[in-house]
């Protein structure tokens, strides 16, 4: 049984509307279809496309009453914060100037680099649950470009090219 793609990853939020505002606002996903389960959450899309069922599902959880959620996906603790044994979920992209201007505007803070032979430069930023999301863009839309406004206020205070 060969694999073929990824078909979506899932994160758990006690704060719902943080996590859609981050995918998005800064990431320009489009919440769409999502079957009645019951608990909270939304699936996110890139694109109209919605027959693979949403690239991003967040899960929302309701300290109150989290009943819905452990009968359908079984009693599992929600991590403080962070990507437990994840390390980060990657996307390609284009336009990384317009990309760090959106992460000036909604006050996010990242960190850059380029990554030597490969013509690939990464932004990594934290969505509002603490899950590292690597963006990769083209090295050479970098190379011309100087480094954004605000990348002193980034976590590593420079680009590294």
């Amino acid at each position: 049984m060969p694999l073929s793609k990824l078909a979506h990853y899932s994160i758990r939020t006690t704060d719902l509307e943080k996590s859609r505002n981050f995918y998005t606002r800064v990431l320009g996903m489009r919440e769409g279809f999502r079957p009645p389960f019951p608990f909270p959450g939304i699936w996110l899309y890139m694109g109209s496309d919605e027959s693979e069922f949403g690239v991003v599902h967040i899960i929302g959880v309701d300290a109150n009453d989290a009943s819905g959620l452990t009968e359908y996906l079984g009693d599992k603790a929600l991590p403080a914060t962070g990507t437990g044994t994840v390390d980060h979920i990657a996307f390609l992209a284009t336009n990384v100037q317009d990309f760090w201007t959106t992460l000036q505007r909604e006050g996010y803070q990242w960190r850059d680099r380029t990554v030597p032979s490969l013509g690939l430069h990464q932004v990594f930023v934290e969505d509002p649950s603490g899950v590292t999301i690597e963006m990769n863009f083209p090295a050479a839309e970098v190379a011309s470009l100087p480094p954004p406004a605000d990348v002193a206020a980034s976590k590593t205070g420079k680009i590294d090219r």
